[in-house]
């Protein structure tokens, strides 16, 4: 069984997925950032693969991309650094295709499951391709695959994307990019067409989460929610990670 499936099946609500860019704000940040937030109630950590041109991301983590490939970040160095650390919350991939396909991807779902590494996102994998090509190498080597769905996503659409998904859905509050300031509770209707489909994975809402209210807002009808934005515009502004993230979190958790 999966570190992710036993997660869920351990605590089915308010469940905290934390992304942040490797290599950002600083090349050696990561581990530091990893050991943060796991010492500190984040259930999983995504982290993202820096990229020059990533498509579902708003100006904040295009921002950080831009910074953790200036520091040098890349594939292989992610890799080795994360060898370097022990997680009890699950870990997971965040990036698109094209620097996968440049590093090998039977290579690097390989590298990624031999250093603790449990679930991976491609945005830009389109279904096709996964089913026919991708997907039985990264079942191979024992890693989830999480779908994104948008309010636009049609109901056979989901359900597809439902009986294809191991680990848990990635429900975008809205069709934008990360980051953007939409009110998420004007999008409760999706939330609750999403609850109401009785789905066989779990949803985590993602994009426009950035404080209490809007983490609480989301899982009123789901498994829990995502936040990146808005913790890697706190960790800009920092001068400790650790410092950081303990009063991120503690404002998240905080009653």
């Amino acid at each position: 069984m999966s570190r992710i499936k036993e997660l869920f099946q351990k605590k089915q609500k308010n469940i905290l997925n934390v992304y942040c860019t490797a290599g950002f704000p600083k090349l050696d940040s990561t581990i530091d950032v990893i050991e943060a937030l796991q010492e500190n109630g984040a259930d999983l950590i995504e982290i993202g693969m820096p990229y020059s041109d990533p498509l579902a991301d708003g100006e904040v983590i295009q921002q950080s991309s831009s910074v953790a490939l200036q520091n040098g970040m890349n594939i292989k160095t992610l890799f080795e650094q994360l060898a370097q650390v022990e997680t009890n919350a699950p870990i997971i991939l965040m990036g698109y295709m094209n620097p996968v396909l440049q590093y090998g991807f039977t290579k690097f779902c390989a590298t990624a499951a031999e250093v603790g590494v449990d679930a991976l996102i491609l945005p830009d994998l389109p279904i096709y391709e996964y089913e026919n090509e991708f997907g039985p190498i990264i079942k191979a080597f024992g890693l989830d695959f999480i779908f994104l769905v948008t309010p636009d996503t049609s109901e056979e659409r989901i359900r597809k994307i439902d009986s294809l998904s191991t680990g848990f859905i990635y429900a975008v509050s809205s069709t934008a990019t990360t980051g953007h300031t939409k009110d998420i509770s004007q999008q409760e209707s999706y939330f609750q067409r999403l609850q109401d489909m009785q789905l066989q994975n779990p949803v985590l809402v993602g994009f426009g989460i950035k404080d209490r209210s809007t983490f609480e807002a989301a899982c009123r009808y789901t498994n829990g929610a995502i936040i990146g934005s808005a913790y890697i515009n706190a960790l800009s502004k920092a001068g400790d990670v650790k410092e950081e993230t303990i009063k991120f979190l503690g404002k998240i958790f905080e009653p």
